[in-house]
């Protein structure tokens, strides 16, 4: 186990609290005006899937689990889960859907993933911070609106929601932080 301090805390560490292995589902740091500045972390429990809310201090000590962080690629997705290999062994694993939650919107064929590898058994995915896909349906722009910093909804090619800024139409394709599903820029291919 290797201790690390509270802020340093990210989505999809793998951490042991108690004795008992648990994957980051988000962590935010708070500095508040007054006051000690805390990590908020939400993790799920690996061996019953459990959520459990913790709150740190920022400088507090959390012991991180020894995980192999290695790069596999999606294949595909079917009854079992989300099949990925690695292409350097050719081993392939299989990703339940509660481990890859909210993530497989994002998931495309072939895409690079960073898994975490506790014993053999994946625990967690990490996505590369950015994805670029198409804008399926927007809103016609409001006379006026341009010349305010104002964004529009947009639906993804994905079926996820999200705001762009005015000029950006329907068949334009653009970056997306997987992060928290926000507009980045228009795609430059």
């Amino acid at each position: 186990m290797v201790k690390v301090i509270a802020s340093s805390v990210r989505k999809g560490n793998v951490l042991e609290v108690d004795g008992k292995l648990y994957v980051v589902l988000t962590a935010e740091n708070f500095h508040p005006g007054k006051g000690t500045p805390v990590t908020q972390v939400n993790m799920r429990r690996i061996v019953d899937g459990v959520k459990v809310s913790e709150r740190w201090r920022t400088t507090e000590q959390v012991e991180r689990a020894f995980v192999e962080d290695l790069n596999f690629q999606f294949l595909y997705e079917d009854g079992e889960g989300f099949h990925f290999m690695n292409p350097e062994t050719y081993d392939q694993v299989v990703v339940d859907v509660e481990t890859m939650g909210d993530q497989k919107a994002y998931l495309q064929e072939g895409m690079t993933c960073v898994l975490s590898i506790h014993e053999g058994v994946p625990l967690a995915i990490e996505l590369p911070r950015h994805v670029t896909l198409e804008i399926v349906e927007t809103e016609p722009v409001v006379k006026g609106q341009t010349a305010s910093s104002s964004y529009k909804p947009a639906m993804l090619s994905n079926g996820i929601r999200t705001l762009v800024p005015p000029h950006i139409d329907a068949g334009t394709r653009v970056v997306i932080a997987t992060e928290d599903n926000s507009y980045v820029e228009r795609a430059k291919n």
